[in-house]
């Protein structure tokens, strides 16, 4: 594959991590009751929406610039780390719910891997 399909397919990739990142923060912000129930039911107060919301908000900013995206996707896959162990520890759907933050951060990180040749170095991948 060419540099410029690698970068595009890496753009696309990430664009769709950060759109569903920023639809979980915006309804985090707004708190429809949909959310206000699924965060009860994952067992945390409500009043941790809006810290989870903006939590969810720097990371994503942090993956979108070029700059910061590195730092972005660690931070984003320790916050999937916690949408994971949330999910797992009230015996939700393994496949639908409890690997849906994996799903997503394989998605950032080949997306990362795909448009910045800089995160090749570190992994050691061998050809």
């Amino acid at each position: 594959m060419n540099k410029l399909k690698k970068s595009t397919l890496g753009m696309i990739m990430s664009g769709l991590v950060i759109a569903f990142m920023l639809m979980d923060t915006l309804f985090k912000f707004i708190r429809p009751q949909e959310v206000i129930d699924t965060t009860s039911e994952l067992g945390w107060p409500v009043h941790h929406i809006l810290t989870m919301g903006l939590l969810s908000l720097v990371v994503t900013i942090l993956y979108l610039i070029p700059r910061t995206a590195i730092l972005g996707a660690i931070l984003m896959t320790g916050f999937f780390g916690g949408a994971i162990a949330s999910n797992l520890r009230v015996d939700n759907p393994l496949f639908s719910h409890v690997l849906f933050p994996v799903y997503i951060g394989i998605l950032a990180w080949g997306g990362l891997l795909l448009r910045n040749p800089q995160v090749k170095s570190i992994f050691t991948f061998k050809k």
